[in-house]
């Protein structure tokens, strides 16, 4: 199925740190809203790792990006997939990440998941000039023992590159 990224990127000229997934999920979609997926660990292991409570609403979200210098985005524009299984992808369109980095003070982005990582590296890397971070994926699909503390300890560098 060819779908097609159906939402924004959020950011503002304050961003310094980009995190980049593959593609919104099914639920992503629906919501219009990047981790919506009840189970996924994103909003939780982000909250996490600067002491604060998980945002539940979109306008909470983006008040917690904002206020943390976070912007997001996926790599993907368009591709075919089946469901959200990154293990489907193909025949991507990438995002033009420099309409991001020309608009705001990006200095580090990191990827959200091996997929997202790889088709960075593929697509984006030579345009940007920037080196992204691998970080484990925080989709429901990714659930091995211990992935919890795991995430919270990858993470943390986000936090340490924005305070």
């Amino acid at each position: 199925m060819k779908v097609f990224h159906e939402f924004e990127s959020f950011y503002n000229k304050d961003s310094i740190v980009l995190i980049l997934g593959s593609i919104p999920s099914v639920k992503s979609r629906e919501e219009k809203f990047y981790y919506a997926h009840p189970q996924n660990r994103f909003w939780k292991t982000i909250s996490s790792i600067y002491n604060e409570r998980i945002p539940q609403t979109i306008v909470e979200k983006k008040e917690f990006l904002t206020k943390h210098k976070i912007a997001l985005w996926d790599v993907i524009k368009s591709c075919e997939i089946k469901s959200s299984s990154d293990a489907t992808i193909k025949n991507v369109t990438p995002n033009n990440i420099n309409s991001i980095l020309k608009k705001s003070n990006i200095k580090y982005i990191f990827t959200t998941g091996r997929k997202a990582h790889n088709l960075y590296n593929k697509y984006c890397k030579n345009k940007t000039g920037i080196e992204a971070i691998y970080l484990p994926s925080t989709s429901p699909a990714n659930c091995k023992k211990g992935i919890e503390e795991e995430l919270i300890k990858s993470y943390s560098i986000i936090k340490d590159l924005t305070s």
